[in-house]
């Protein structure tokens, strides 16, 4: 069926995925309010007084089951969960409530409720009372390789991680690990907490002021290496002046510890060269997965394909059979004269559909020229899917939410829906996502359309709306619309509500001082931001501008614009780089990930809107000496 026909179509399918009446939306509102200001007796009301026909009749009950795991309402909690069916709104109640009696430490009703929460519905804290559980009841269990980050971890784990120490699963040495990578992470008060609670610390006094530590205890010796790797952070000489005087007097955990920080540091200011030789001297033991990627994008950033190779080989084998690093190896193998070998890992990088895969697939010379062709579903496919309850919740809390202006609602929406999509075969997820944008969820469209496996449909992985806007401004500028569509899709799948954590707007997420600085360049008085034509307008007039100031070139124009233009030219070398490998070593994760999935989506837009070649590399090109 032709897109104008689907089109057509849309109005009387959406139709049906919708209650025929209108939904008791302020009583929803007024209910979520309740629940946001604590008003028991207003929501409580709500709960009982809501159609119980209405699709959306969970909620105001659910919000009053999720106050009473607070107060330990175990009637109010069990009353929902045994009216309900499998849905979200249980699992993520169930989810909490196993949190609060694992924290009771009852673990006879934890056990119990966990039994009921599937294993692919459990969240992180969940999962770490399972294993605990487990201990409790007799059975072996193993710690998650994410202790191994330098993250803090919720209560459930951190309980999990003392359980573990009591029944000597893990010893001091691990424990003195997960302590520094706290550490190093400056998440002291959870670091001070995990020490004094697995008994390494009497007193975790030094560990606040490091700098007065007693070299001859395990306490002062871990805070001095705590207090290098504070100081490597605005003073990597220094630091490694103090480590190199300290040294002497430390493990030789806690010195190569220290030297890995010291050495990702220096890789994350783009000082290759010095990181390798503190790589050196670090102990591989204790490299986490982004150390270690670091110590590969170190030698990328020096074009030693040589080390590249070695180093990646040494990783652990979860982080190089990534397809980045199957890339960046593959490539290293052919730049040494080992073709086959590379091809080999080039061929495994280049599978699927993302920004390595098209590398991979060009250095194999097998680069598509358009995005490949996909079944669409059919009618009935869509209606049957938009008649389910959770995709009608979701199109309901997506349509209230868009009517009277109410982020949380969408939220919520965005919930049901991912929900919805678990499990489901790739024609189910194309004919979701096609309810989905005739709806104008975009982004749970696009969730819905990358999903799939073997059936494809990449109108709906990579959406036009607004297409007559985008074309005229692309236009007028002179800039590529398969670039600008890129940008968009990924910094807002399309959703002009948008609003960043840091105030950023619209579809083009503009902040608040550029949005006025275009506005005044280009002679625009009064305007509204999250306007379409508006906030395209002054998007793509931005977008140009950077280009113009940085060389012409879309990757340094991409990078400024998610970081701003001085960041983007800090990160040029002192020689031309391949576009590539300026985007792989870019500091902030956030913006390296942003250029390589705005590029990758620019290519493919490239092929759905003029037919032109996929040529990603080309797309990347090379990025000038500072």
């Amino acid at each position: 069926m032709s897109r104008l026909h689907r089109l057509a179509a849309g109005v009387a399918v959406l139709a049906l995925a919708l209650p025929a009446a209108a939904a008791p939306a302020d009583d929803l509102i007024a209910a979520r309010d309740a629940f946001k200001r604590n008003d028991m007796n207003t929501l409580a009301r709500l709960a009982e007084t809501f159609p119980s026909d209405h699709v959306l009749a969970p909620y105001p009950a659910f919000w009053l089951a999720w106050k009473a795991v607070e107060t330990d309402d175990d009637a109010t909690v069990e009353r929902f969960l045994s009216r309900q069916g499998e849905n979200l709104l249980t699992e993520r109640l169930r989810n909490e409530w196993v949190k609060r009696l694992g924290q009771r430490q009852d673990w006879a009703r934890t056990a119990r409720e966990l039994a009921r929460l599937p294993e692919d519905g459990r969240d992180e804290e969940s999962r770490c009372y399972a294993t605990l559980v487990d201990l409790q009841q007799g059975r072996p269990a193993n710690l998650p390789t994410a202790f191994e980050e330098s993250r803090p971890l919720p209560e459930g784990c951190n309980r999990l991680i003392e359980a573990a120490a009591q029944r000597q699963m893990v010893g001091p040495a691990w424990l003195w690990k997960r302590v520094r990578l706290l550490l190093a992470g400056n998440y002291q008060s959870q670091a001070r907490q995990l020490a004094a609670s697995t008994g390494l610390l009497a007193d975790t006094a030094p560990l606040v002021q490091p700098a007065l530590a007693d070299l001859g205890t395990v306490a002062g010796q871990e805070a001095r290496v705590f207090e290098i790797v504070r100081k490597a952070r605005g003073d990597l000489p220094g630091a490694s002046t103090l480590l190199q005087t300290l040294e002497p007097q430390l493990t030789r955990e806690q010195a190569g510890f220290a030297w890995g920080q010291l050495a990702t540091q220096a890789a994350r200011k783009l000082q290759p060269a010095q990181a390798l030789v503190w790589y050196e001297r670090a102990d591989p033991a204790q490299l986490t997965d982004d150390d270690w990627s670091w110590r590969a994008r170190s030698a990328l950033r020096l074009e030693n394909w040589t080390g590249l190779d070695v180093i990646v080989r040494a990783m652990p084998s979860r982080l190089a059979e990534t397809p980045a690093w199957l890339y960046w190896r593959g490539r290293a193998l052919k730049a040494l004269g080992r073709t086959t070998e590379g091809q080999v890992l080039l061929a495994r990088a280049s599978r699927g559909h993302h920004y390595y895969a098209l590398l991979a697939q060009e250095s194999l010379g097998t680069s598509l020229s358009e995005p490949p062709a996909g079944g669409s579903p059919s009618e009935a496919q869509v209606r049957q899917v938009s008649s389910e309850p959770a995709i009608r919740r979701a199109l309901e809390l997506h349509e209230i939410a868009g009517r009277y202006s109410r982020p949380e609602l969408r939220t919520d929406a965005q919930r049901e829906w991912r929900w919805a999509m678990r499990n489901r075969t790739d024609t189910m997820l194309l004919a979701a996502a096609e309810a989905a944008r005739r709806a104008g969820f975009y982004d749970m469209a696009i969730y819905s359309a990358e999903r799939t496996r073997e059936e494809h449909d990449f109108s709906l992985r990579y959406l036009t709306p607004y297409r007559d806007i985008t074309r005229r401004y692309a236009g007028e500028l002179g800039i590529d619309e398969a670039w600008v569509y890129g940008l968009i899709r990924q910094e807002s799948r399309f959703v002009n509500v948008a609003r960043s954590g840091v105030g950023a707007s619209g579809l083009m997420q503009l902040m608040p001082a550029t949005a006025k600085w275009v506005a005044g360049k280009i002679g625009l008085g009064r305007y509204v931001v999250n306007d379409v034509d508006t906030n395209i307008q002054l998007g793509t007039w931005y977008l140009r501008h950077v280009l113009d100031t940085l060389s012409g070139s879309p990757v340094l124009a991409t990078a400024a614009y998610n970081a701003g233009p001085g960041r983007a030219r800090g990160w040029q070398d002192s020689r031309p780089l391949e576009g590539p490998i300026y985007a792989e070593t870019i500091p902030f994760d956030e913006t390296r990930d942003y250029v390589q999935k705005v590029m990758a989506n620019a290519a493919y837009y490239a092929g759905g809107l003029n037919r032109s070649p996929l040529a990603l590399s080309g797309r990347m090109g090379v990025v000038p000496a500072r």
